[in-house]
């Protein structure tokens, strides 16, 4: 079935990123991926993004839908056909969207799972809170607008960092069946960004001990965006690491 190009606004998307050992990041990603390193270290974290008016091309405004999401990802690179081409592979995504955990991996790329979300936004301020129905995905951060750069950021520059998850934008998601990934690419029509405080994080992904041994894992950096057309797209999946 081919998925039609769905329209929207992302009116709010955090990037959450942390630079983890890649030594054991490497293990949880599935071949054909392979890590993308950034200074040495490979690069993994949240997308929290709030979409709004979703909805087929060709539909108006007004009969799409909204939603809060969340993306555990992780930089890769991969080969096809004689080219390295680079994205994020996803081993878990959540929503408050029954319809999106329906639709997600049938009619929309990328199994979902439902969680809640609570959000407060004020005074440039962001907290969002996730917990999944299923109890594995929990999430809470606290952080603030700002215009200074994190100093112990792998990226020099919040421009870095921005260039760094642009590329990025093709998405393959962990499903069901082994070796088999769901691929979605995200086209911005005015990407910017600008850097977020993180004033705490808790994440019960890159909390686990057991998955990231402690000093293997670091918080790195934050970045936000608001106010963004953009276009979501399927692409052809990935199957049995081919």
């Amino acid at each position: 079935m081919k998925i039609p190009v769905i329209r929207g606004v992302i009116d709010r998307r955090v990037l959450v990123n942390f630079r983890v050992d890649p030594l054991v990041l490497a293990p949880l990603v599935p071949a054909p991926f392979r890590l993308k390193l950034q200074r040495g270290m490979g690069m993994a974290g949240v997308c929290l993004i709030r979409l709004k008016d979703i909805r087929p091309r060709d539909f108006p405004a007004w009969t799409g839908v909204s939603s809060e999401n969340a993306a555990h990802r992780i930089a890769v690179e991969w080969e096809h056909q004689g080219q390295t081409l680079e994205g994020v592979y996803v081993p878990r995504r959540d929503t408050s969207s029954r319809l999106n955990t329906w639709a997600g991996g049938c009619l929309f790329p990328g199994e979902q799972h439902h969680a809640r979300f609570d959000i407060l936004e004020e005074n440039d301020r962001y907290v969002i809170a996730l917990k999944s129905d299923d109890t594995l995905t929990r999430l809470r951060i606290d952080g603030h607008r700002s215009s200074a750069w994190s100093t112990t950021s792998v990226f020099n520059t919040v421009q870095e960092a921005s260039d760094f998850f642009e590329r990025g934008a093709l998405g393959y998601s962990a499903t069901s069946k082994p070796g088999h990934f769901d691929g979605l690419e995200l086209h911005s029509f005015n990407w910017k960004v600008q850097p977020l405080t993180i004033d705490k994080v808790e994440s019960s992904f890159f909390d686990d001990p057991a998955r990231f041994p402690r000093g293997s894992v670091t918080f790195d950096s934050a970045l936000l965006m608001t106010g963004i057309e953009h276009e979501w797209q399927g692409r052809e999946s990935i199957c049995c690491g081919s």
